[in-house]
């Protein structure tokens, strides 16, 4: 795509694969069901009331547009928005992935931070250095899924960085 950065072509085939799958797809599939024109329904993540006070800034600071999908209206998506059809998700505030350890591969796209994990139907993406966790599953249908996570970058980003990618 013409405008985005260059990735490592080699991170999406050597991503191995943990428990993403039903994460991923339960939102995909939960989402698609719901079809573009109506509301998406997605639970939102319980953070603790700092936590939630990044996460207010990350949702205000959200693009109406990614990997030229518009944005969807999300039921409570008080932490959680939407974009497209299938339907691209994030969601901030959620819990450490148990696959994220030391030893984990860190990316960075755009100066931010991301953990990725293959899922059923897409990938799974969690920033990587910040006290929020945002995870953000994007559907095959976008490959190269991480692209998505460029439109994402500056909304990220107002959740300031505890250790960028090493």
């Amino acid at each position: 795509m013409p405008g985005r950065p260059h990735l490592r072509p080699s991170i999406l085939r050597r991503l191995p694969h943990y428990g993403a799958a039903v994460v991923l797809g339960a939102s995909l599939v939960l989402a698609s069901a719901i079809g573009c024109s109506r509301t998406v329904t997605m639970a939102d993540a319980n953070p603790s009331a700092a936590v939630r006070a990044q996460c207010a800034a990350l949702m205000g600071a959200l693009p109406e547009i990614v990997l030229d999908q518009h944005r969807r209206t999300v039921d409570p998506g008080q932490l959680s928005a939407a974009w497209g059809d299938p339907t691209i998700t994030l969601k901030c505030g959620v819990d450490k992935p148990p696959g994220l350890g030391a030893e984990s591969e860190c990316f960075e796209v755009n100066g931010v931070g991301w953990f990725a994990e293959e899922a059923e139907g897409g990938y799974l993406f969690t920033t990587i250095g910040r006290p929020a966790y945002v995870q953000v599953g994007v559907p095959s249908k976008y490959a190269p899924e991480a692209h998505a996570l460029v439109d994402l970058a500056e909304a990220v980003k107002t959740i300031p960085v505890k250790q960028p990618c090493l």
